[in-house]
Order: structure tokens, then sequence, then C-alpha cells
């Protein structure tokens, strides 16, 4: 039986679902969707929702490149919910903030959560993701297609280009060159992974061994 005929949907066709980043677990919105979007999502593996103030259909990161990829879809109890476990490219709330959840209810009033509240590493895996996305999904004018199309001799030279810029910033004592550097490094030493297929995981396991 399709899971579809198994869903109970509310008075007006909908049904609510959670969706979660599989990896971190932490919960990254909640929107509705309804039997067509449902199937669409079955069949594209990526999340496609029902918008009820523009009544129709629309797939999460049409607009923002911020894919949704399905790894799993349970049913609650009742077969009225649905928890989807996606990996998530980019920012998953349209305020750009990780997840739509980002306030917390404190002392009488809503605040933004603290960075700390976010796993701040994420913020790579985030990079990484959408690196990759670039390379599926490629995008006209991205500065990340031109480095897949220019190849790997073009990205590991941009790679030392970027090294030295690091070096003559630490010399100069100049803390703030240093964050930017140090940040155009890192972006292309992402590229450099996702183009001879290694992950952030692998590296993480080869630090992790070095303690």
């Amino acid at each position: 039986m399709n899971i579809v005929e198994q869903l109970k949907f509310d008075d007006k066709g909908l049904i609510p679902a959670i969706i979660q980043d599989h990896k971190t677990g932490n919960v990254l919105m909640m929107a509705y969707m309804n039997k067509e979007s449902v199937e669409k999502t079955l069949e594209t593996g990526k999340t496609v929702f029902w918008s009820r103030s523009r009544q129709k259909l629309w797939v999460k990161g049409e607009t923002s490149g911020h894919y949704q990829y399905v790894k799993s879809i349970s049913v609650d109890c009742d077969e009225d919910c649905l928890l989807i476990k996606v990996e998530q490219v980019g920012a998953a709330c349209h305020t750009n903030e990780p997840s739509c959840f980002y306030r917390e209810y404190k002392d009488g009033k809503l605040e933004n959560a603290s960075a700390d509240s976010f796993d701040k590493a994420k913020v790579l895996q985030e990079v990484y993701d959408i690196i990759v996305d670039r390379v599926k999904n490629p995008k006209e004018g991205s500065y990340t297609n031109y480095l897949f199309e220019k190849g790997l001799d073009k990205m590991l030279k941009k790679v030392g280009e970027e090294t030295a810029e690091v070096i003559i910033a630490a010399k100069n004592k100049a803390a703030d060159e240093i964050r930017y550097e140090v940040s155009d490094l890192l972006y292309h030493l992402l590229v450099v992974l996702v183009e001879r297929g290694l992950t952030l995981d692998e590296i993480y396991k080869e630090l992790e061994g070095r303690k």
C-alpha cells in the first residue's frame, strides 16, 4: 500500500510535517503537505510542501538553493503527522537561521537563541553541502561552479594563494585579515575535499585520532 493511502489528512486535505536534520537531530522547521506534495517528495527526493497562504505547492530551496534531501520519512502512531529527516543544504529558515526555531522563550519574552545553542561546526557542513549541491545543480555565475569547471589545478592554486594570504595576515598581526583569509582558505579546502570525494566526517575522525 502506498504511504499516501495510509495517511490521515485533515478536513483541508493537509498533514503537518516536522523536518529534522538527519545528522544533528535538530528540528529545522514545520510545514504542511497535501497528498500531491507527499507524492512529489517521494518522487523527487526533495521536500515539497503546500503553501496555505499562496495555495500552491512549493519546493523547499527552489529560490534560495537551500534544498532538503530526504533521508527517511516516519509516520506517527495516529498516522496524522510526518517526521522527515533530511540533509539540509544551507539554512532551513527563510531568515537565514539554521533552524526556524531560533528563538527561545525566556522570562516572559522571546529572545534569539545564543550562538552556542547551535553546533558551530555545522557551519562547515553547511558550506560543504552547498558546494556539493552546486556540483549537482550548477548555477550561472557561481564561483564554485567556475572552480569545478577549471579543475583541480585551479583549486590547488587557490589553496596556495589563500595559504600565502593567511601567512601574510598573521605576520602583520592583523586579526580582521586573519579571520577573512582563514575563511577563504577553509572554503577552498572544502572545494578540494568535495572534488576528491572526501567528507568532513573523515577529517573529524582523522583529527580525533590525533588527540
